[in-house]
């Protein structure tokens, strides 16, 4: 699934599929639960999951926007230095809801009640990840999942919500 517009009393809706992750400090730190409990309670659904140790010609395309940076190198060895657990998420614009329930990139600057906001600790350690853009959702999801990882099904919710 790309992207399915569909019409809902009120307004348009957009369901869309996004990749995020609980980077190694949320999985070290037990906050696993807490960042999936914030996108299923927003009405996100999960349509594939799976824990992984990322090897680093996996985190060098993953970050590729940023090689040739100075921090470049950094990200690689954090990303690297535990596990992860990676998502496919789908939901009515399911991209800028992930980003919003996010915050910031620098936990100092992310609203109190954002996941990075609430859970986040420092710049480096931001506790999870979000693909900014439908291309980067496309491209992050296809890096981490195969075809047949993700699950096609209806929640029970979904009447309400869509």
């Amino acid at each position: 699934m790309d992207q399915e517009v569909r019409e809902g009393i009120g307004a348009e809706m957009v369901l869309e599929r996004t990749f995020s992750m609980v980077k190694p400090d949320g999985v070290q730190r037990g906050l696993v639960g807490e960042v999936v409990k914030r996108y299923e309670s927003k009405g996100l659904k999960i349509v594939g999951m799976k824990m992984l140790k990322i090897a680093p010609d996996l985190a060098s395309s993953h970050y590729t926007e940023h090689a040739g940076k100075p921090f470049f190198a950094n990200l690689v060895k954090f990303i690297t230095s535990g596990p992860v657990v990676a998502m496919v998420l789908e939901g009515d614009n399911a991209i800028p809801t992930v980003r919003a329930l996010m915050g910031r990139t620098d936990p100092q600057e992310a609203a109190p009640g954002t996941m990075r906001g609430d859970l986040a600790t420092a710049l480096s350690n931001n506790v999870v990840h979000g693909s900014d853009s439908a291309q980067s959702a496309q491209r992050e999801i296809s890096l981490f999942f195969r075809k047949e990882e993700l699950i096609d099904y209806k929640r029970i919710d979904e009447t309400w919500l869509y």
